[in-house]
C-alpha cells in the first residue's frame, strides 16, 4: 500500500441528489386517484410537486436522497462522513441542511441562489409498508464539477456515488471527475445502481462504469438483472463477478447476497418487528456496510452491519433511526 492511501481524515464522502423527503401515510385509494403505481418512483415537475405537497397530511420532512441517507447512517454509527450535493437557498434547502447536519454528516456544498427550487420526494406510505415516490429533482441536478470538494474526495477512504446522478450531464461529469480523483488517490469507489428504470436509461454506460471504476457495488435484484439483461439473478451475478471486487445484492425479506473475490454468501435478514415503511432500507444497508469496510472489517461482517441497520429502519417511518444505531449494531452483531 502506498503512502497516499494512509492520509485519510474521512471514512466516506458521498455525492448524490440532495432531496427533502416528505413522508405521508395514505391508503391505496389515493394512489389510484393519482394514477400512481404502488412501489414505483416517478419523476415529476415543480408544479406537480407543489400540487402533491399540498394534498399531503401528517407529513414528516427529512433530508433525503439515497447517498445522503447512507451517509447519515454512517455518521450515526460514529463514522466520519461528508456529503456533496446541491440545494437552493429556500425553505426546503434550509430543512435539508439542518437535518443532515444534525446527524453529524459534513455538508458544505454552496447553495444555489437561482434556478429550480430544492429537490423533494413525496413518499406515500401504504399500510403494507410499500412506498410510492414522486420525485422532483430541482436544484439537485445542478451539481457540477466545480461543486466538488476535491480535498474531501482525496481524504476519504471510500467515495460513494449514486446512479441517479447519471441523468444529468453536468452531474455525470462531476461523478466521473470524482471517481478519477479517488482512484488516483488510492481510494475505493462504491456505487449504488439506485433504480431499475435508471439502469434501463443508462445500461451500457453503467456496465462500463462498473468495469472501469467501481470497487464496491450495491444493487437490488431488479437492478442487477436489468443491468445484465437477464431474468435470472444467478446469471446476473455470474456476469458481475469478474467485473467488480465486492458487491451486495439485496433481495428484500430474504436478506442479501454478498459477492466477494468471486464467491457468494447469503446474508440473513435481521427482523426487529413488523415492517411499516421500506423507505431508506437499501440506503441504510449500504451505510452500515460501508461503515464496516471503513473500519477494516471483513465484508461478511460489514454486510451483517448493513442488514441490522436495514432490518431496524423498516420498523419505523422515515430513514432516520429513532434508536441508537451504534448500540443496536453492537448488541446484535454477534447473533
Amino acid at each position: 500500500m502506498t503512502n497516499k492511501t494512509n492520509n485519510t481524515s474521512l471514512d466516506i464522502v458521498g455525492i448524490g441528489n440532495a432531496i427533502v423527503d416528505v413522508l405521508t401515510t395514505t391508503d391505496d385509494s389515493l394512489l389510484e386517484r393519482l394514477s400512481l403505481k404502488k412501489g414505483s418512483m416517478t419523476l415529476i415537475d415543480e408544479n406537480k410537486a407543489k400540487e402533491l405537497y399540498e394534498i399531503t397530511t401528517n407529513r414528516i420532512q427529512r433530508s433525503g436522497g439515497s447517498v445522503a441517507n447512507s451517509l447519515a447512517c454512517i455518521a450515526e454509527l460514529g463514522g466520519r462522513a461528508a456529503f456533496i450535493g446541491r440545494v437552493r437557498n429556500d425553505n426546503l434547502g434550509e430543512i435539508f441542511t439542518e437535518e443532515i447536519s444534525k446527524t453529524g454528516t459534513i455538508f458544505k456544498t454552496p447553495t444555489s441562489s437561482f434556478g429550480p427550487s430544492t429537490a423533494r420526494c413525496i413518499i406515500f406510505i401504504t399500510p403494507d409498508a410499500q412506498r410510492t415516490m414522486c420525485t422532483y429533482l430541482g436544484a439537485s441536478v445542478l451539481l457540477e464539477p466545480n461543486d466538488l470538494d476535491l480535498s474531501a474526495v482525496k481524504k476519504a477512504k471510500i467515495l460513494y456515488l449514486e446512479g441517479y446522478l447519471w441523468d444529468n450531464s453536468a452531474a455525470k461529469s462531476a461523478f466521473i471527475k470524482a471517481a478519477e480523483i479517488a482512484k488516483n488517490s488510492g481510494r475505493k469507489v462504491a456505487l449504488s445502481l439506485s433504480d431499475s428504470f435508471c439502469v434501463i436509461r443508462h445500461r451500457e454506460s453503467f456496465v462500463k462504469l462498473v468495469a472501469d471504476y467501481v470497487d464496491i457495488l450495491f444493487a437490488n435484484e431488479d437492478e442487477i438483472t436489468t443491468l445484465y439483461k437477464t431474468s435470472s439473478l444467478n446469471a446476473a451475478i455470474e456476469k458481475l463477478k469478474p467485473k467488480c471486487d465486492l458487491a451486495a445484492i439485496t433481495i428484500g425479506k430474504k436478506g442479501s447476497i454478498l459477492i466477494s473475490n468471486g464467491k457468494e454468501r447469503n446474508i440473513d435478514p435481521f427482523i426487529f418487528g413488523k415492517a411499516i415503511d421500506t423507505t431508506g432500507a437499501g440506503d441504510l444497508y449500504a451505510g452500515g456496510f460501508l461503515k464496516g469496510l471503513a473500519d477494516g472489517r471483513e465484508p461478511e461482517i460489514s454486510a451483517k452491519i448493513g442488514s441490522i441497520c436495514a432490518g431496524h429502519i423498516v420498523t419505523q417511518l422515515g430513514s432516520r433511526s429513532n434508536t441508537n444505531l451504534l448500540q443496536l449494531v453492537s448488541s446484535n452483531l454477534e447473533k
